[in-house]
């Protein structure tokens, strides 16, 4: 039974409380560690301990801040095989998917940021007479708070830009995953990160994500999760004027036109729809399908669906993993419910899976494909942020963009045509901060990431990153 420690100034600590958290394996249901029951003292003594690393972190030249940064994305290549076992038993996942996505994603945030720190540039406006141009400042102490699905992936896209532009953190990992973040501390102190520039306390977040949001000293608050959490942050952090990011939920259309590939499509609409058991804010849980082609599109889905195979996430066979929380597989059947009693029609799955062996007690549920309800029903316009899917036919291009555009998200979107011009138009007009044409999860590190309406306020990836974790400051000069 290991016990998490909070990571503050440099040093692994217990929680002021001395309480713990337990933390459970989601494929056995058992607890297999202990997490610290943070609260506002733990926050309190973290920004302390930021802000007395921030003078010294804030004027280190950049290329020494890359250079640390670029040993902490080498240290976390070099244990890709321990992070992605914790990273899987911690979550759920399967294994070969935290070693092929998670983890090197996280080395690729801090070498991203590690070296597009080097290449970020002023502006300057001469006009006669005059030159403008900006110095850019890091903030301070910021706070970073990140979700359950992608751990260490997302904890490092707030962290890694933040602390380039030279901040100093308070982070929060999610309570339910926060095994690789305590790792990460490790690997972040033996690369020389100096004490106090990064700072991890876990816990709760009515405790400490609420002490961070509360805390004058933190002076800007990125986080990713749910829409009502946001909310929440949102409520106590913008009266106090705080620099806000915030990355929330997705309710994604994927839609699928007559003319498109349809192996392309069905097989990776299938991806799209179940990757991580559907725990991402980016899954395509929507197909709008063109009816000509409808029922070609669902035996081909449907064909693809079912080589997910469910089960133990260790073994290599697994395509889909367990549900995250005991809670959240209670959720995501009680939708599943929604759909049967909206009149909905379960094309596939819909059912609690237990596993023989040692995931007999663990959180599986089949992939579901579900047919025969409209864009406006429950299951279509709520998340579920889980293996569940709804397929809904369509007659015109109009009728696509207005049942896709038709929900309170405006995350990502998918669109499968070979007319061009039809992929472009339908692209402009989808209420969406990221649109896919014939492909799904293919990010730059260089484009901005985010939504609209409900699913977030501000961009977070490349130079956006670095603005947000930075303050202008425009000097005008008389010649």
């Amino acid at each position: 039974m290991q016990t998490i420690l909070n990571f503050i100034g440099g040093e692994f600590l217990p929680p002021q409380s001395g309480n713990y958290l337990n933390n459970y394996e989601p494929a056995t249901g058992n607890i297999y560690s202990k997490v610290p029951d943070s609260d506002e003292r733990d926050v309190a003594l973290a920004v302390v301990a930021a802000k007395n690393a921030f003078p010294a972190w804030s004027a280190t030249s950049i290329e020494v801040r890359s250079e640390i940064m670029l040993r902490i994305a080498a240290l976390i290549t070099e244990r890709l095989e321990q992070l992605a076992l914790a990273e899987t038993i911690d979550q759920g996942k399967p294994l070969w998917l935290s070693k092929s996505m998670d983890i090197p994603r996280a080395a690729q945030n801090f070498h991203f940021f590690g070296t597009e720190i080097l290449h970020f540039a002023s502006e300057a406006h001469p006009t006669t007479g005059y030159l403008n141009y900006t110095l850019r400042s890091p903030i301070g102490v910021v706070g970073c708070i990140s979700p359950w699905n992608l751990p260490l992936y997302l904890f490092t896209w707030k962290i890694a830009p933040a602390i380039a532009t030279g901040n100093c953190v308070v982070a929060k990992p999610s309570e339910l995953t926060p095994m690789t973040a305590f790792l990460l501390a490790a690997i972040c102190k033996e690369a020389g990160l100096p004490a106090g520039v990064l700072n991890i306390v876990h816990g709760l977040g009515h405790e400490v994500g609420t002490a961070m949001s509360e805390h004058r000293d933190i002076h800007a608050i990125s986080f990713t999760g749910g829409t009502n959490t946001g909310q929440k942050i949102a409520k106590i952090a913008a009266p106090m004027f705080k620099k806000l990011s915030l990355e929330l939920g997705g309710k994604n259309p994927n839609i699928v036109f007559a003319d498109c590939n349809l192996s392309d499509a069905a097989l990776t609409s299938a991806r799209a729809a179940f990757t991580n058991q559907g725990e991402i804010c980016l899954c395509g849980s929507r197909i709008f399908i063109e009816r000509s082609i409808y029922s070609e599109f669902k035996e081909k889905f449907i064909e693809n669906v079912r080589k997910f195979t469910v089960g133990d996430p260790l073994d290599p066979a697994t395509r889909q993993g367990a549900l995250v929380s005991l809670a959240h597989l209670d959720k995501v059947l009680s939708y599943i419910q929604i759909a049967k009693d909206e009149g909905g029609t379960i094309a596939l799955g819909g059912n609690q899976i237990n596993p023989e062996g040692r995931c007999a007690n663990g959180w599986f549920v089949e992939p579901t494909v579900i047919e025969g309800l409209g864009a406006d029903c429950r299951i279509n316009q709520e998340e579920i942020f889980g293996p569940v899917v709804s397929l809904v036919p369509f007659d015109t291009e109009e009728e696509a963009l207005s049942m896709a555009n038709s929900t309170p998200y405006g995350l990502a979107a998918v669109v499968w045509t070979e007319n061009l011009s039809k992929a472009h138009r339908v692209a402009a007009k989808l209420e969406s901060g990221i649109v896919w044409i014939n492909c799904w999860m293919v990010r730059d590190l260089r484009t901005p990431f985010g939504g609209v309406k409900h699913s977030g306020v501000g961009r977070e990836g490349g130079f956006e990153a670095l603005k947000f974790f930075t303050e202008p400051k425009n000097v005008c000069v008389k010649m």
